[in-house]
């Protein structure tokens, strides 16, 4: 099914029945992808008196309870919210839910004990495109980001300088397959998320972080359409299911 979406004058043709999913989803058990030092989520049948809400286990329907948080337990999105007190429900930030894309893949740059993105990668890799939305795969790129258990582990994260640059030439939505765009322990300084919704300069309640999706390496760099799409929550993050087609 070919579809035909035009932004800002200019008209994009995908095919609807070849979409890329790249996001994580949430299981529950201890292969789920976890981090930030929390238990693994749990789906499990809501008892209540004789009721049991499990098939399996004589009950009349599968009724289960989900605990997880959208920060630590896969795929999410998150606002403004995230880091201030007022609240900015990221179920209120889309207009809409198509937006020009660009996936780069790159590998995370030794910076003292860290490991990095920096300004230059992105500078580099981006090369003077200009898309609403970027992607970033990181290398090495297996399946155990599936799975991984984060906490502790020190992850890679973006400086601060590059996420300024991203602010200055307008990406709107950015998604990393990374459990933050910041360093794990940092003592609260979030510099990243603070540079990319400016905090400390002009605020940005439009923009949006989406962390831990997970990009196959069968899915090229290059440009294309994402549908991103939310868990209609009313919180800060909320889990979300980010989708590429190829443009044609």
């Amino acid at each position: 099914m070919i579809a035909s979406i035009t932004l800002k004058n200019q008209t994009y043709q995908i095919d609807l029945s070849k979409p890329l999913d790249i996001s994580i989803p949430v299981r529950g058990n201890k292969t789920n992808v976890n981090a930030w030092y929390v238990g693994p989520p749990r789906i499990e049948p809501h008892i209540d008196g004789d009721f049991i809400g499990s098939i399996e286990q004589g009950g009349s329907t599968n009724f289960n309870d989900i605990y997880f948080n959208p920060h630590a337990h896969g795929t999410h999105t998150e606002s403004l919210g995230h880091i201030t007190p007022e609240v900015h429900s990221v179920n209120k930030v889309f207009e809409r839910y198509f937006f020009t894309a660009t996936l780069i893949t790159l590998a995370p740059e030794k910076a003292g004990n860290d490991l990095v993105i920096s300004k230059k990668q992105l500078e580099k890799a981006l090369d003077g495109g200009l898309p609403e939305a970027l992607v970033i795969r990181t290398i090495p790129n297996t399946k155990e980001k599936l799975s991984r258990q984060y906490s502790n582990t020190n992850p890679p994260y973006i400086t601060k300088d590059g996420m300024l640059f991203l602010v200055e030439i307008g990406i709107m939505h950015l998604l990393v397959d990374l459990p933050s765009v910041d360093k794990e322990k940092d003592e609260g300084a979030l510099l990243a998320h603070k540079a990319f919704w400016g905090l400390n300069s002009t605020l940005r309640p439009a923009a949006t972080i989406t962390e831990f999706i997970y990009v196959p390496h069968h899915i090229k760099d290059g440009d294309y359409f994402l549908n991103l799409q939310l868990a209609p929550l009313e919180n800060d993050a909320s889990p979300s299911r980010p989708v590429l087609f190829e443009l044609l």
